[in-house]
């Protein structure tokens, strides 16, 4: 396929990348109108230069072609057979992938909730209801589709059969053990000023050994990576904080655990809160996790959610860090980048694609249950159809969990089937 464009740029090869490279598929792009005209290649032009009426023509948006993030009218409009962004009134695939798939309009967007996070019912993907759809993959088969019919372009659509990566976040460890004297005692106060007797005794129950811990779970997630699973798992390391509330990275049983669950996983970091205003805190939490484990930490993903463009993906690439696991919403499930394949940042800034790796997940177990109130079986159907969406334009199916949700404990009774069927999708779909 060759493609006529009127300058190449490092936005335009980033999205072709995705649109041709992702799919197996061989492109060229050329400003040159001679060498365009004298190939026998398949022809398309995306440029606002006029050829021959029998070269199919798209007059692009300026967004691949600038170099500056700019304020742009988005809207939507029928491409081929997929309804895609009108940028400027501009309707245009290509742009619009790009857009999604950059996060183009949370460099310069003001709309965050208290903890400074994207808020996925603010974005474009649903304000046109795209959020649970792969979108970006949409558009790319549905411009290869438009390249088959009228250009002859040679493709069909393959047949996917996703990865199924169960995550999980270690924000506490545990719900009352190992947290020192002085924890222990403050939280007993709290609770006996707040009358909740039901945790007084719990917390008196585990802390003398005749109950397990509602939080220790840790057994769950090795009969997981038993069953074949590749399983990541983050560890908030920071010191304590009014959202840091793991126990001392130096307690001897908590680097027990850290160490025993590296045998069965693949550790990376979970930065605190407060690393997200000052990077010292990140590099110390890195540094922790790398002297326990005694190897090089290169897999992130942000506590909280707190992601902010470029500043910390830029953070991340100078803490060594090479695969982020963090781009999803807290309050709607689905695809924030418009796929569920793993991409390299591109920095719109910079303007250029980075080293960085970006793993999107489909949903957070809080999503589900605490901000869209499912029941366990409200959830499942959820799931499903985010894994068909998968299953049928390809990506890995991630999706992100916490030690302290898939007990049953709690207002979590009953959810450890909806993780149970997570895990099984591929056998019930395939």
């Amino acid at each position: 396929m060759i493609i006529f464009v009127e300058k190449i740029t490092t936005r335009l090869q980033y999205t072709f990348d995705f649109i041709f490279k992702e799919r197996d598929l061989q492109y060229l792009l050329t400003d040159n109108k001679k060498d365009f005209l004298a190939s026998n290649q398949p022809q398309f032009n995306y440029s606002r230069i006029s050829f021959d009426e029998d070269i199919p023509s798209l007059i692009p948006s300026s967004m691949l072609f600038r170099k500056s993030i700019y304020n742009y009218t988005i809207n939507k409009n029928l491409f081929h057979r997929e309804e895609c962004l009108c940028i400027n009134d501009k309707t245009d695939p290509f742009a619009s992938i790009f857009y999604i798939l950059t996060r183009y309009e949370e460099y310069h967007s003001t709309m965050s909730d208290s903890h400074a996070r994207q808020e996925g019912k603010h974005s474009v993907l649903y304000r046109f209801n795209w959020h649970e759809k792969v979108i970006c993959d949409r558009w790319a088969e549905d411009i290869l589709d438009y390249l088959k019919k009228y250009c002859k372009l040679k493709y069909n659509q393959k047949i996917y059969h996703p990865q199924i990566i169960p995550t999980f976040d270690i924000d506490k460890a545990y719900a009352y053990k190992h947290k020192g004297f002085i924890r222990t005692v403050l939280s007993n106060l709290k609770d006996i000023w707040t009358q909740n007797s039901q945790r007084i005794s719990e917390r008196q129950r585990v802390i003398s050994g005749s109950q397990k811990d509602p939080f220790d779970n840790f057994d769950l997630m090795y009969d997981i990576q038993r069953r074949g699973y590749d399983i990541k798992i983050f560890w908030l390391l920071g010191d304590y904080g009014k959202y840091d509330k793991n126990i001392s990275h130096k307690h001897k049983r908590h680097v027990r655990l850290i160490q025993k669950m590296n045998k069965i996983a693949t550790i990376g970091i979970h930065p605190s809160y407060k690393s997200n205003s000052n990077e010292f805190h990140l590099h110390t939490e890195i540094e922790r996790l790398q002297h326990i484990l005694s190897k090089q930490i290169k897999n992130s993903r942000q506590h909280y959610l707190k992601l902010s463009f470029p500043d910390t993906y830029q953070i991340l690439i100078e803490q060594d860090i090479e695969n982020d696991y963090s781009m999803g919403y807290a309050d709607v499930c689905g695809f924030r980048a418009g796929t569920a394949r793993k991409h390299h940042w591109f920095n719109l800034e910079t303007n250029e694609r980075t080293k960085l790796l970006i793993h999107p997940f489909a949903y957070m177990d809080g999503t589900l249950n605490e901000y869209m109130k499912l029941s366990p079986e409200q959830a499942q159907e959820k799931i499903a159809e985010l894994f068909m969406e998968t299953k049928t334009f390809g990506g890995d199916f991630i999706f992100l969990w916490h030690n302290d949700t898939i007990g049953d404990y709690g207002h979590w009774e009953n959810w450890s089937q909806v993780l149970e069927f997570s895990l099984r999708l591929r056998k019930i779909y395939e």
